[in-house]
């Protein structure tokens, strides 16, 4: 009798598994070429027909919740045939707001959703069994208003529970009043949400909060570090810019990985000037009279008693790792082990030839990159357009980035609408280029997962026949 409900408990099992591979028909394809993935890796198109969608996350339940801009919050239930064979099977439309823009976030318990527009931080309850919120919203945090640069990212904070970090841009290319402090422009705040009841008065950013930084002109993409929860930004430097009348605007400046110290231990670096609006990265060294400056060193663009490339190195705090200029890192998150941090670049409008429109991970050990701050080989490409010269209107735009509990990689792209998802194969993953096309690989995968299941099911079988 034991052996009967053994098997029929497996051959259940199986068959629910089968299921679930036959259900996730893995068949999506992008309108534009098939990006490139690099060897080690394999990605899929999972979602399509979305409106800009930029901050993602998942909730407890395993669900994705998409910010699309100027529309609002949905959340994506998932047909999972394994690795990246996934379908979703249910859409439900959780929040609509022409406000939201960006910026997403969870409560430790994940009973709290926190959104963010151009002006504001809100929150609403979060039941994820059923897929609903409350039916009324909390102002948390106002006063953020920008003509450019309106995007605010929300990142909670695991090693300091309560504690939200609001990073905020420039209001406009080369924005002067971010000189000032008592602006807000161009800064990452924490906020103790702690305390906080339904009656508390909403923060005012430009004067409460603890400052992580300032003189950052776009942090798009901030994250805790997962081993020693030190905070990083990922930085869009400025456009169209000359040094003493030479235009150096191509390869310079460089984009920036900025280090914000911890929120629950040291405050190394914490609420310092990163230098904009004066001070800006260096890339491309083919530019006069730098001296001994190398790549990240922190230049002028003109040079004057006060504002001047000594004043930029002695002053303001520089850059951990420095990217090609122009690419636009929008988001930042890092493997649970701290090894990798991943980066989307969502790709360049002031250059000639088209850069960024990828994902690219950086190497990490004990809470820090492993490549020296000068390097220009610490990004390494995981998946990339085919050609950027049809950039931006025919290719992906990378902008958010989740991981679920499987540790694979979902990326939103807002320029066509879509989500894909990434996961490791096992094999080195440190080319740019080669690797199988996203639609091949998941068909693959759902076969070897349908192969092994019968398999498995014909060997029960078989022993059922034997013993019972």
């Amino acid at each position: 009798m034991k052996l009967r409900n053994n098997f029929q408990i497996y051959f259940a099992a199986g068959t629910a598994l089968l299921q679930a591979a036959q259900a996730a028909t893995c068949n999506l394809k992008p309108s534009y070429s098939a990006p490139v993935v690099s060897n080690g890796w394999q990605a899929q198109l999972v979602a399509n027909g979305l409106r800009s969608p930029r901050g993602i996350l998942f909730d407890s339940k395993g669900n994705l919740l998409v910010v699309q801009q100027g529309l609002g919050i949905v959340q994506l239930e998932f047909d999972d045939g394994g690795s990246t064979c996934l379908d979703v099977s249910k859409k439900t439309y959780l929040i609509n707001s022409t406000l939201l823009n960006h910026g997403i976030a969870f409560s430790a318990d994940g009973k709290t959703l926190y959104a963010s527009s151009s002006d504001s931080v809100y929150s609403w309850s979060y039941d994820a069994s059923a897929g609903t919120v409350g039916d009324t919203n909390q102002t948390l945090i106002t006063g953020m208003s920008n003509d450019d640069h309106t995007t605010r990212t929300l990142l909670m904070s695991a090693k300091e529970p309560g504690t939200l970090v609001v990073s905020r841009g420039s209001n406009s290319n080369i924005d002067l009043e971010a000189e000032d402090i008592n602006t807000g422009h161009s800064q990452i705040k924490a906020f103790d949400f702690s305390n906080l009841t339904s009656t508390s008065q909403p923060y005012d950013f430009k004067s409460e909060g603890r400052l992580l930084g300032w003189g950052l002109r776009n942090s798009v993409g901030v994250a805790e570090e997962p081993l020693t929860g030190g905070v990083y930004s990922v930085e869009n430097s400025a456009d169209e810019i000359d040094r003493d009348g030479v235009d150096i605007h191509q390869n310079n400046p460089g984009e920036e990985m900025n280090y914000h110290g911890f929120l629950n231990a040291s405050t190394e670096n914490q609420g310092g000037n990163y230098g904009y609006p004066y001070c800006f990265a260096l890339w491309n060294t083919s530019i006069p009279d730098l001296g001994t400056m190398k790549v990240g060193s922190q230049f002028a663009l003109t040079q004057n008693a006060t504002i001047n490339d000594t004043f930029c190195a002695d002053e303001r705090v520089p850059p951990r790792l420095t990217f090609f200029a122009h690419m636009a890192p929008l988001d930042i998150k890092f493997l649970p082990n701290g090894t990798e941090a991943f980066i989307t670049f969502h790709g360049s409008w002031d250059r000639t030839e088209p850069v960024g429109y990828k994902l690219s991970t950086v190497a990490f050990a004990s809470g820090s990159p492993v490549a020296a701050s000068d390097s220009q080989t610490a990004a390494v490409d995981i998946m990339a357009n085919a050609d950027n010269s049809v950039c931006p209107d025919q290719c992906f735009r990378p902008v958010g980035l989740a991981l679920d509990s499987k540790d694979r990689i979902f990326m939103s792209s807002d320029a066509t609408g879509e989500i894909y998802v990434l996961a490791k194969t096992g094999a080195s993953a440190t080319t740019t280029s080669g690797g199988a096309s996203p639609t091949s690989t998941k068909k693959s995968t759902g076969v070897r997962l349908e192969v092994l299941i019968w398999t498995w099911g014909l060997l029960a079988l078989a022993v059922a026949v034997v013993f019972l």
